[in-house]
């Protein structure tokens, strides 16, 4: 078994970790030298401009399309619609926790509110049955 399977190469879809378009994917589309790469979304698709980026600030995921260094826009889309790979992007349990981690952060106060009756409500539920049990 290999001891890495996450490469920095093109079509490596990537989560940006900082700066202004943090928390957005983006592709990779060609490697600028041992610390910087380009990355494009495509700004339809996920809203991130192609830019270079260092690779310290992307965290890369499991998910890769084909395509060749240096693509277009147009390309990359045709090959992320192709392989469905933002739908299965979204279906991972990582984008699963950021969306819940986002909704979470904006929530207002009544529905934290709610939030935590409910958790009381199933905590109560649980040590009954737990009782009950013994």
């Amino acid at each position: 078994m290999p001891m890495f399977t996450r490469f920095v190469q093109a079509g490596r879809l990537a989560l940006i970790t900082f700066g202004p378009c943090a928390g957005k994917m983006c592709t990779i589309v060609d490697i600028v030298n041992q610390k910087n790469v380009v990355v494009d979304g495509p700004e339809s698709v996920t809203g991130v401009k192609r830019h270079m980026m260092p690779v310290k600030r992307l965290s890369l995921t499991d998910f890769r399309i084909v395509v060749r260094r240096g693509c277009r826009e147009k390309t990359l889309k045709k090959a992320l619609a192709k392989d469905e790979t933002m739908k299965k992007w979204s279906e991972s349990a990582w984008a699963k926790k950021l969306s819940s981690k986002a909704t979470r952060q904006n929530m207002n106060d009544f529905e934290r509110f709610k939030l935590m009756v409910a958790r009381k409500k199933r905590s109560q539920a649980v040590k009954k049955v737990l009782k009950t049990k013994k």
